[in-house]
């Protein structure tokens, strides 16, 4: 943080001939503020962003983001980025969290939230490798804590403008969708992660849109295509010389761009397609490929994950 003289805010000059209400507008720092399931991986992700040259606070008690963000815009446009970690150990402070965002909102601040998310089972499992307790668990079990946190966090996660699933995720994979979605010089309008998936290991639980592709035949039935997924080009080529799978790709990509339009105009820059087939190797992997061509073509950012791909 930047020392600040003790005039007050409203004598804001850069020096280069601006109004002051101009500068001040032009100098306010952009803000994404990280919560979510303790264990999900919020360490993780504030890290990836500090890296990317966030200026990152951990555990800001949630009436005190307004104050970070006018301190940031004090420092000369030293400090244009920052990233803070919100999560149940302020607990106390967390009802504060919906004035503040209010407030932020009320001052025009460029704000995103990202929300990670991840099952109880792969929460259990964290919390007992590293042999901790659950931050809200107090006399009770490790699942009591992971279900008072989730019906505390149920409305943020609500209002968040991108959730992470970190279930299947390791340290790496969940640091390469931070960058995805983080690194660059200009903010893309709208980016969107296309993950194949099979619904013999469940639905994404961060998915905005599923797709189902059973429909068409399945190339495991194929004995000389069996061994191989959907990024081979045989399997891709059988995928779509099926009846109706160019014609389900060329639909529903048109019905993306109007449902891209529509999230643009209400300020939601990530989505998440999730495109299933039974295994999640070959038809939903082929069709996602396609589908994340289609949008790219469209100026959408897209990153493409194979959620199950190689766990048969």
């Amino acid at each position: 943080m930047t020392e600040h003289d003790g005039d007050g805010a409203a004598d804001v000059s850069t020096g280069n001939g601006t109004e002051p209400g101009e500068a001040a507008e032009a100098a306010i720092p952009e803000l994404v503020i990280i919560s979510g399931m303790s264990g999900a991986g919020r360490s993780t992700a504030a890290k990836c962003l500090e890296d990317l040259g966030w200026f990152v606070v951990d555990n800001l008690p949630p009436a005190l983001i307004p104050t970070m963000v006018e301190l940031g815009a004090r420092s000369q446009g030293n400090v244009a980025r920052i990233a803070v970690v919100v999560d149940v150990r302020g607990r106390r402070f967390f009802d504060n969290l919906r004035q503040s965002l209010a407030e932020l909102d009320a001052k025009q601040v460029t704000r995103r939230i990202v929300f990670l998310e991840s099952s109880d089972d792969a929460l259990v499992r964290r919390f007992e490798s590293v042999r901790r307790p659950h931050p809200l668990q107090g006399d009770g079990r490790i699942v009591d804590g992971i279900a008072a946190e989730r019906d505390l966090l149920r409305e943020l996660r609500g209002d968040a403008d991108l959730v992470i699933d970190t279930s299947s995720l390791n340290v790496h994979e969940l640091r390469a969708k931070m960058d995805a979605q983080f690194a660059g010089d200009e903010e893309p309008e709208l980016r969107a992660t296309v993950m194949s998936f099979g619904y013999k290991y469940g639905l994404p639980v961060d998915a905005d849109l599923v797709v189902d592709c059973r429909f068409l035949p399945n190339p495991h039935w194929v004995p000389e295509l069996r061994p191989f997924t959907g990024l081979n080009e045989e399997v891709s080529g059988y995928v779509f010389n099926q009846p109706g799978a160019k014609e389900f790709l060329d639909r529903y990509t048109e019905l993306l761009q109007l449902i891209a339009a529509g999230y643009r105009r209400e300020g939601k820059r990530y989505v998440t397609i999730a495109v299933g087939c039974t295994g999640g190797k070959h038809r939903s992997v082929a069709m996602s490929e396609r589908l994340a061509a289609r949008l790219g073509a469209e100026g959408v950012e897209t990153v493409v994950v194979h959620r199950d791909m190689g766990r048969e």
